[in-house]
């Protein structure tokens, strides 16, 4: 099983919404994680844009990198 992170800086909106689709889309292939090097609260615009596409990703955190620095990715993607 391949394992991806999705990187941004605030771990809010885009890197939240790529792991989502990632999610959904890749379902039990793929691990997928998302971070991001200042993270925030994650936007509930996001979460509400995701809904109305029949992804839900209201559960999601905003994550800090530093957590995953002993995780070897196959993938990592900045976004």
């Amino acid at each position: 099983m391949k394992r991806v992170l999705i990187l941004c800086t605030g771990n809010s909106c885009r890197s939240q919404m790529a792991e989502g689709w990632m999610r959904h889309l890749a379902g039990d292939r793929t691990e997928v994680y998302s971070a991001g090097t200042h993270p925030e609260s994650v936007n509930p615009y996001t979460i509400k844009v995701m809904q109305s596409s029949g992804v839900d990703i209201s559960n999601y955190n905003s994550n800090i990198i530093d957590d995953y620095l002993d995780v070897t990715f196959d993938f990592i993607i900045t976004v």
